[in-house]
């Protein structure tokens, strides 16, 4: 009896400490996993839904990698505050309402770091699993004629370690992969944050164009309704005819129609705004004018560098030749799957029972070999499949540089083409408030008709309106180069380099 308490409290400590030695080694593993982790010495993906991720050198197979994550440093304004904003939205607010209200910002990062977490995993095949067990026996024995009664209790706790040796390219296959992908989902983020950069962009330039127009067609009613008012005046001294007064009364009936339907159109790219910025149609808010003027100006830059540039630096492309790479490495992955593999296994076990002939501890060491022989052509078939999607996403990848290096063309002589029409509508209102001058002051001595004065302001109005169109169309085409080039910061500003113009009046 004194030798099964024994045996019983030896027993009791060895578990003791087997339990302990597991439940210490899950904390410090657990305290270690705190967030995705890290790849090619860089974060595995972004801070935030609407920050850029920083990839590392080895993401991008090209000389030079894209620029490293910008932070925006604007100041956050919540829908609450946006009543208080008195002298209203900038466009760098704009963008970051836009940035933080995105769900898709939001959804491209935490695919992101889902990835980056997958890949932990992938590299975690590299090391051994180790797991332990315990299993707890109570028997009891019936006495017979040939064996006496009892009851036996039993305790075996275990430790079992494997690790896969040799694969031939399986697990580094998987590793790969996983670090593709997880560049891929990096390099996604970033298009999708340029993405809604872009659409805010879009928005808030659309509705300064749309309130520069209503501004000019309400100078064009005040011009008007002069002009109504000199008829009238000219009929009631005999000068002028009601003809003169009937169409003058007309011309302010049509320029006061534009100023009703230009403000309809103002609260609907109003209500664009709010959409990209994440807010219901009917928030309060207003927009702020630009903060100083503009000069429109010429790309110092060649369309073939811009191009080049596009091609290093387009988020999009790099998320396609990431992910074709990912297919390759996933087809290695497929093919070892029909190669031999080594597997090593080990065990250490102890007994511990009350019945002394029963205790005792074991090990057991293993190494076992795999090699698939026949697998009905399956393996076969999977290996091709493997090749043709690995091919297919290379052609995708492939086929969108094509697409990049035609957006960026278009866009930049889309780009020339805003900065010409700049210049011709700046000629053109110039010419137009001579014209208008001319025919005022000659309707005025008496030696030019109504029809003539109505005729020049009409071509007034379509000047300012055309002038302040182009001079928003240049912003926004200035906008769509930088996205296509790859190019547009989370700040919406668009690194390229712009030479003034002297020749040309400033954005206003």
């Amino acid at each position: 009896m004194l030798r099964q308490e024994k045996e019983g409290r030896r027993g009791r400590g060895v578990r003791g400490v087997l339990l302990g030695t597991a439940a210490t080694a899950v904390v410090v593993v657990t305290a270690c996993v705190h967030g995705p982790p890290g790849v090619g010495g860089a974060p595995g993906a972004p801070p935030s839904p609407h920050d850029l991720w920083a990839p590392p050198a080895e993401a991008r197979k090209v000389a030079e990698s894209v620029p490293a994550a910008t932070t925006i440093d604007t100041t956050k304004i919540t829908p609450q505050a946006l009543a208080q904003a008195e002298k209203g939205l900038t466009l760098a607010q704009v963008v970051d309402l836009s940035l933080s209200n995105n769900p898709a910002t939001r959804a491209s990062w935490l695919q992101a770091r889902a990835a980056a977490d997958t890949y932990g995993q992938a590299r975690g095949r590299l090391f051994p699993t180790l797991s332990a067990s315990a299993t707890a026996l109570m028997s009891k024995q019936v006495a017979s004629n040939v064996r006496f009664g009892g009851t036996r209790n039993q305790v075996s706790p275990s430790l079992n370690l494997s690790w896969l040796v040799l694969d031939v390219g399986g697990r580094s296959g998987s590793r790969e992969a996983a670090r593709e992908a997880t560049y891929a989902a990096g390099f996604h983020h970033d298009a999708v944050v340029q993405s809604a950069v872009l659409q805010a962009e879009t928005a808030y330039f659309g509705y300064m164009a749309t309130r520069a127009l209503l501004q000019a067609q309400q100078a064009s009613v005040t011009e008007a309704e002069a002009n109504l008012q000199a008829a009238q005046h000219r009929h009631d001294v005999g000068l002028a005819t009601i003809a003169d007064v009937l169409q003058a009364r007309t011309a302010a009936s049509q320029a006061r129609l534009a100023v009703e339907t230009t403000q309809g159109q103002l609260q609907a790219a109003r209500a664009t705004v709010a959409v990209a910025m994440g807010l219901p149609a009917n928030a309060p808010f207003d927009i702020a004018p630009p903060p100083e003027a503009t000069s429109v100006g010429t790309v110092s830059e060649s369309v073939d560098s811009l191009i080049a540039q596009a091609v290093r630096s387009r988020p999009d492309l790099a998320s396609a030749e990431a992910s074709a790479r990912q297919a390759y490495a996933s087809a290695r992955v497929t093919r070892s799957a029909g190669l031999p593999s080594l597997q090593l296994g080990a065990s250490a076990g102890r007994v511990i029972s009350d019945v002394s002939q029963l205790s005792g501890t074991s090990y057991s060491l293993s190494l076992g070999l795999s090699i698939p022989l026949f697998t009905g052509f399956a393996q076969t078939y999977a290996n091709r499949a493997a090749e043709a999607r690995a091919e297919a996403a290379d052609a995708q990848a492939k086929g969108l540089r094509q697409q990049v290096i035609q957006q960026v063309f278009t866009s930049y002589y889309a780009l020339q083409t805003a900065t010409q029409r700049v210049h011709t509508t700046d000629d053109l209102l110039a010419s137009a408030e001579q014209s208008e001058q001319v025919a005022h002051g000659r309707y005025r001595e008496g030696v030019g008709t109504i029809l003539d004065l109505l005729t020049a302001q009409q071509a007034l109005a379509t000047a300012r309106a055309q002038q302040s169109q182009a001079r928003w169309s240049w912003l926004l085409a200035l906008a769509q180069l930088a996205h296509d080039g790859g190019v547009l910061s989370p700040s919406g500003a668009a690194a390229i380099s712009v030479a003034p113009d002297s020749t040309s009046n400033r954005l206003r």
